[in-house]
């Protein structure tokens, strides 16, 4: 692969490198402080400063700060890249035509960038997903606990579909919901609804603030949990259970 990275550029060295990157149809990534301005079915503005740009050869754009995994402004690919320097800026702007979308960032320091063409294919094969966790509780349930019973999958309810409908050795109704990775207290929530829902569509009390056994359980598998999840899973009565979607060697 071949990369061209250059640090501190002038601006028009770094003009330079963006022409001949988007000639090429490299993927580009561009680090500095600058301002950003989008311009279509709305219009923001992002004051000064130190950020990421991403252009991408399908005509992508993402622009990162350093914080979260979205980008704070993009455009979608099928746009058009393009750059140039005015007052001795480097300025790169990328549109759209339907509908009509602008988006423009003005450098006023360009600290890298580098250029890449990225190869090897674009099929993405998935392992370890949802689907395979619920094919081994459905082959195996007592994984979930000795004498757990799957009855239904994506049983639908007025929360959405569940993951998992069943009932445990005592035939209480049961809720599992599925998580490919580690979760937080969000997680806890959604199978509180579903536990909620069942409860209701049942005619019986899907909680357990009483003290007594829960008419409708809830448990939650997942290779693992956050200290928050686990406490709000112990609040509401439901139960943890650690599994992958697909077992270790």
């Amino acid at each position: 692969m071949t990369v061209t990275s250059v640090h501190d550029p002038s601006h028009r060295e770094a003009l330079w490198e963006l022409e001949d990157a988007f000639e090429r149809g490299d993927l580009v990534s561009a680090f500095g402080r600058c301002t950003v301005t989008y311009e279509g079915r709305a219009a923001s503005d992002l004051g000064a400063g130190d950020r990421l740009l991403v252009l991408k050869p399908d005509g992508a754009a993402l622009v990162h700060t350093d914080e979260g995994r979205q980008p704070v402004n993009w455009q979608p690919p099928g746009s058009q890249h393009r750059a140039a320097v005015r007052e001795g800026r480097l300025r790169v702007v990328s549109t759209r035509d339907n509908p009509d979308e602008t988006l423009t960032v003005r450098f006023s320091d360009v600290h890298q960038l580098s250029a890449m063409a990225v190869t090897g294919g674009r099929d993405l094969e998935l392992h370890g997903s949802e689907e395979d966790l619920r094919t081994r509780i459905l082959e195996r349930p007592d994984l979930v606990e000795p004498g757990f019973e799957p009855r239904e999958t994506e049983r639908s309810s007025s929360a959405g579909p569940m993951d998992v409908f069943g009932v445990d050795d005592e035939g209480t109704p049961v809720v599992v919901e599925l998580k490919r990775r580690r979760v937080g207290p969000d997680a806890v929530g959604q199978l509180a609804r579903y536990v909620r829902a069942l409860g209701e569509e049942l005619g019986v009390d899907g909680g357990s603030d009483s003290g007594d056994p829960p008419a409708v359980r809830g448990i939650l598998v997942a290779p693992s949990v956050t200290d928050r999840a686990a406490e709000r899973l112990a609040d509401r009565g439901f139960d943890h259970v650690a599994l992958d979607p697909t077992p270790t060697e």
